[in-house]
């Protein structure tokens, strides 16, 4: 899977990428800014074709992605995280440990995603309320900690999801989701949490 290509340029633009899988048309350390830094990526890496990582980002160990992902700059990204195919990471965002984000997920700009969270396929997130209509401070998704998040969802801007809650599949988030409650619908209602679905997210 790695070519010699690949490992001369991994080593000028990661600082680690030990026992790690690189496919080709890998760009790790895109310059954005005169005095960026080079990305830093943890141990056992597997990073697939046309994935695309700016400078200054930081990611840790196990790290794993689909093809044609994007990360931009200013992203820190612990371990064990799963970013899938054609999935954008837009920069100035903290994601933890233990994530999954599956495939054509979009992530704004200021974004917070905490432990154990798993995001489903064609999830959208936003950061402008009023889209270059008027000054708005951008403002992410913060999801808590063992959140899931149902594939083909839309949120609005500035929306946390609380740990442990749940959106089902196809719902227009407009409001907070309390911990341990589900938003479902559009746009959605929130509702209990049933009792059997109080678990944490198996994420490995």
């Amino acid at each position: 899977m790695t070519n010699l290509k690949d490992l001369l340029f991994a080593s000028k633009n990661s600082k680690t990428l030990s026992n790690s899988k690189l496919d080709e048309n890998v760009t790790l350390g895109i310059k954005y800014k005169r005095m960026s830094r080079s990305p830093e990526i943890g141990k056992n890496a597997v990073i697939r074709s046309n994935t695309v990582i700016y400078n200054d980002v930081e990611i840790g160990d196990n790290f794993r992605t689909g093809h044609g992902t994007t990360i931009r700059e200013k992203t820190r990204i612990g371990d064990n995280v799963l970013i899938g195919t054609n999935s954008v990471i837009e920069g100035y965002c903290t994601i933890g440990n233990n994530v999954s984000i599956q495939s054509n997920v979009y992530i704004p700009k200021n974004s917070t995603i905490e432990d154990y969270v798993f995001i489903g396929p064609c999830s959208c997130f936003t950061n402008d309320r009023y889209p270059i209509r008027t000054d708005y401070e951008l403002k992410g998704p913060v999801i808590r900690r063992n959140a899931s998040i149902g594939a083909n969802s839309t949120f609005l801007s500035g929306i946390e999801v609380g740990e442990g809650a749940m959106v089902a599949a196809g719902a227009v988030v407009t409001r907070d989701v309390p911990p341990y409650f589900l938003a479902i619908g559009t746009p959605a209602k929130i509702k209990p949490l049933p009792k059997h679905f109080k678990v944490l997210n198996k994420i490995e």
